[in-house]
């Protein structure tokens, strides 16, 4: 999109500070939305944020007309399954009628703007083992925030198509990497081994259900499909975006524990077992890779070491 002008809800989040990185680096102008202020190693690339709740119109109208953005990249989310069971109704507001709102906001008021609404892979539910899972296949959420990501990929295509508006959707798979916070079970995982290494903690990792199988993409990687959709994804389709293989979370934590500077043993803990859980999820990235010649290329090993390494540095800094 060259110098464009690219707009970031939930620009505070996981994804949004890699997003506005890349898009500084590329030479355009990120702005950002946010429930809060961003925090200083995001707000460093950003040309300029404002405060809003997503679900709010008149403040979004505002934001957008001020903004005049080329594009905008849709992140603002309740993103925890685990939470979503906890508070169901503000899962379902925030992602499904936040998606709602803002593109109300974009017909009024940036309506030739390119929007990047991005969904999950969860929205597909339970598959066979071994299958890579197609855009083309029914939604079947197990939970209330598939459930509500489900609900806004069908308001992002009813309204794109009702109003005119040029649209794009994710239904993105799981994504890891340096930023992201312990709810997740890959930086909670290396969080619980940081601390054990420095003593704070037995050398037990206790973790959640690992019996099962998920399409993980680094989220730079992540960020770059992002950027390639705007670039050159087709208005109205809707774009898997994950790596195309899976991988079982129990060899997630056995490489994690190889990587630990001390003997570590792994124990199930029933309190983070999930309400309800999917055993195999795996995407078929063919559809992006032919419109736009995107894949995953980062390794998760260099991932993991990465993530292990940033929880080392933020104990040791307190």
């Amino acid at each position: 999109m060259g110098t464009a002008r690219i707009l970031i809800t939930g620009v505070g989040g996981f994804v949004g500070s890699h997003l506005a990185r890349r898009i500084a680096e590329r030479g355009s102008s990120a702005l950002g939305i946010g429930s809060e202020s961003p925090p200083p190693e995001t707000e460093r690339f950003l040309t300029q944020a404002w405060r809003a709740d997503v679900c709010d119109g008149g403040a979004l109208d505002s934001v957008i007309a001020e903004s005049r953005p080329d594009a905008i990249v849709h992140l603002a989310a309740q993103s925890s399954g685990a939470v979503s069971f906890e508070r169901p109704v503000e899962t379902y507001s925030v992602n499904a009628m936040g998606t709602l709102a803002l593109l109300e906001a974009v017909r009024r008021a940036a309506p030739a703007a390119r929007v990047l609404v991005v969904g999950t892979g969860e929205v597909y539910g339970p598959q066979p083992d071994g299958n890579r899972v197609a855009e083309d296949a029914p939604f079947h959420p197990v939970s209330p925030y598939a459930l509500s990501k489900a609900a806004a990929d069908v308001i992002a295509e009813t309204c794109a198509r009702i109003w005119t508006l040029d649209v794009v959707r994710t239904r993105s798979f799981g994504h890891i990497g340096p930023g992201q916070i312990d709810r997740f079970v890959v930086p909670s995982l290396a969080r619980q081994i940081a601390e054990i290494e420095a003593g704070r903690n037995e050398p037990v990792l206790r973790v959640g259900n690992m019996d099962v199988t998920r399409d993980l993409t680094d989220v730079r990687d992540v960020v770059e499909a992002y950027l390639a959709l705007l670039d050159h994804g087709q208005s109205g389709a809707a774009y898997n975006v994950c790596r195309g293989r899976g991988t079982r979370l129990a060899d997630i934590a056995q490489s994690l524990c190889v990587r630990a500077r001390v003997p570590i043993r792994i124990e199930v803990d029933p309190e983070r077992v999930r309400t309800a859980d999917l055993r195999y999820l795996v995407g078929d990235p063919g559809v992006i890779a032919r419109d736009t010649g995107w894949k995953a290329t980062i390794p998760i090993d260099r991932t993991l070491d990465e993530v292990l390494e940033e929880w080392r540095s933020r104990l040791t800094e307190g």
